[in-house]
């Protein structure tokens, strides 16, 4: 594992760090909703821009995720795709599960049950 970086926010905590192979993880905690978008798109700005091979966000510990934090979602889906990174999303809470379902987005993005299965699935 290499550098961590950890920016607690009211209401979610964003931690970002990189993995052996290069992959780059954000792990989101709390709330993804309009009030905690920004400093979970700067974080995933920041890591689609460092061109990993993989970027994998981790949203097991996500309680809340409303339209917003769906759409920063997509958008990030879109731009690492555009920058020739692998994205998937891993873990999602049964509220994030939900939502994906009822707005159809878990048919555009790669699903996986936990962070490791998400690391080590094939590009």
């Amino acid at each position: 594992m290499q550098a961590e970086k950890t920016m607690p926010e009211p209401g979610l905590l964003v931690r970002t760090w990189h993995t052996d192979t290069r992959a780059a993880v954000c792990t989101l905690a709390g709330d993804l909703d309009i009030e905690t978008l920004a400093p979970a798109g700067r974080a995933l700005d920041e890591l689609v821009e460092q061109h990993p091979p993989l970027l994998v966000v981790d949203l097991r510990g996500i309680d809340f995720c409303d339209s917003s934090g769906l759409n920063l979602l997509l958008q990030t889906r879109l731009t690492a795709a555009a920058a020739q990174v692998g994205f998937r999303l891993a873990a999602p809470s049964a509220t994030v599960q939900r939502l994906l379902e009822l707005t159809c987005a878990d048919t555009v993005f790669s699903l996986h049950p936990s962070l490791d299965e998400a690391l080590a699935a094939p590009l």
